[in-house]
């Protein structure tokens, strides 16, 4: 069984719960080979990069209620 590891090859723990993030939705950047995507990398979002985000079309900062999610605020993290 592989053991899923985080970027500098340590435990791979949980991102977030509030706002709850990850693929799965279990607070956690881990993947499955046949999900298609990847959210791997744990970041904490500023303001610049939700800014960012929105003008590239991935509005993370719009409450989606009918998916579960808050929608993001500088200081919060996600992954990505």
């Amino acid at each position: 069984m592989k053991t899923e590891k985080n970027v500098l090859g340590g435990e791979l723990r949980a991102c977030s719960y509030a706002p709850l993030t990850g693929y799965f939705r279990d607070g956690s950047c881990a993947t499955h080979d046949t999900d298609g995507v990847a959210h791997l990398v744990c970041v904490q979002v500023t303001e610049e990069f939700l800014e960012f985000s929105v003008s590239r079309g991935n509005d993370l900062v719009t409450p989606r209620p009918e998916l579960r999610f808050r929608g993001l605020k500088p200081g919060d993290r996600w992954c990505l």
